[in-house]
């Protein structure tokens, strides 16, 4: 069976409620997944949008969340998590608001594409301190065993 992320609160290519983002609660949404390899031993989540701050000339990939060393045995993330009710082990990393947790989409122009990453990797990592993107994946080198993609839509109301 292959890796694969869905989630309830929005189809694959498909628009992404309001109340995910910066223009409602800026809540996370529930993500489920299916297809670990038997062999892994912790998951990494990152949301990330290529498209910052134009889709029309992006000039950076913006990290909204980043989340490691989910158990393996985890199959979803409940929606609004909060910290208190991330699964025990799990670490988090810094999103480009310089804080970490969930930040929604809140594109200041154009419809962005947000992609939510799920990696199956062979090992525990190291407490990496609050780690960026690039050092997460720096870490996770050699180490994934399987990766499944979600892409959720956005555009705020009255972006041209």
């Amino acid at each position: 069976m292959t890796l694969s992320l869905t989630s309830p609160s929005f189809s694959h290519q498909g628009l992404i409620p309001v109340r995910h983002t910066c223009d409602g609660k800026d809540s996370s949404p529930e993500l489920i997944w299916a297809g670990v390899p038997e062999n892994a031993k912790t998951l990494v989540l990152i949301v990330d949008d290529p498209d910052a701050p134009d889709p029309q000339a992006p000039k950076m990939t913006w990290v909204h969340w980043i989340l490691y060393n989910i158990p393996s045995a985890i199959r979803k993330l409940p929606e609004q998590v909060t910290v208190a009710e991330l699964p025990t082990g799990t670490l988090e990393g810094i999103n480009n608001w310089e804080r970490t947790g969930y930040g929604g989409p809140c594109p200041p122009i154009g419809i962005h594409r947000y992609f939510h990453k799920l990696y199956a990797l062979d090992i525990v990592l190291p407490d990496l301190n609050r780690p960026t993107k690039a050092i997460l994946e720096k870490a996770m080198q050699g180490h994934i065993l399987a990766q499944a993609e979600l892409i959720g839509l956005y555009r705020r109301t009255g972006n041209t």
